[in-house]
């Protein structure tokens, strides 16, 4: 999550912004093989995964700045005929859309450079409809908390599960072994938990 605050009881405060610099100068230093390992590692850890088969409506991500990649999962989601989507940045309020995506599709770049499906032209869905999300992340704790690259877009988007009797879609945060945090991230009353959390 993207805020700083106090551990429960006190304890000292984390500089998040310290943080999620270091980690993601750790990440950017893997170099190409380290990261095409780590993605086939991910790729079998996803599709293993009782939620991953179970899912019909599975949302990913593209990485950038050094994020470990899931788009071997991606293909083979598509190949096992999952119906697959990519986050969009809303044009009019700071949450995303989910757009369905097919390996071969045309992207388009958003406004931080990140390629994503067009939403004009390709079918979105509700958030609420997904059945499971697989979630970037810069570091997380054993707890499911998350930090993520400030902008809040995740939280805004499935806020509803924390009012929500209906626990769906499940949040599944995936990262480098390097991103996990051996403390408690602190949290705040709008942060959204992942519901787990898998690494190469």
């Amino acid at each position: 999550m993207s805020h700083q605050g106090l551990f429960a009881g006190g304890a000292p405060t984390i500089d998040l912004r310290k943080l999620r610099r270091q980690i993601r100068q750790q990440r950017r230093q893997l170099d190409p093989l380290q990261q095409k390992r780590a993605a086939n590692r991910l790729c079998k850890n996803i599709t293993n995964s009782t939620v991953f088969q179970r899912s019909r409506h599975i949302a990913f991500y593209l990485p950038s700045d050094g994020e470990i990649d899931p788009t071997l999962a991606l293909e083979e989601a598509c190949r096992r005929k999952k119906i697959c989507y990519l986050p969009v940045l809303a044009p009019l309020s700071r949450q995303l859309l989910f757009v369905r995506y097919k390996p071969g599709d045309t992207l388009i770049l958003n406004r931080f450079g990140i390629p994503e499906p067009n939403p004009l032209t390709n079918q979105s869905i509700k958030p609420w409809a997904l059945d499971l999300v697989v979630t970037p992340l810069v570091a997380f704790d054993e707890k499911g908390a998350r930090l993520g690259m400030g902008g809040g877009y995740y939280d805004r988007s499935f806020a509803f599960l924390k009012r929500s009797r209906i626990k769906k879609p499940t949040l599944l945060g995936v990262a480098h072994q390097l991103q996990r945090h051996p403390a408690s991230l602190p949290e705040q009353p709008w942060d959204v938990p992942l519901d787990k959390t898998l690494t190469d």
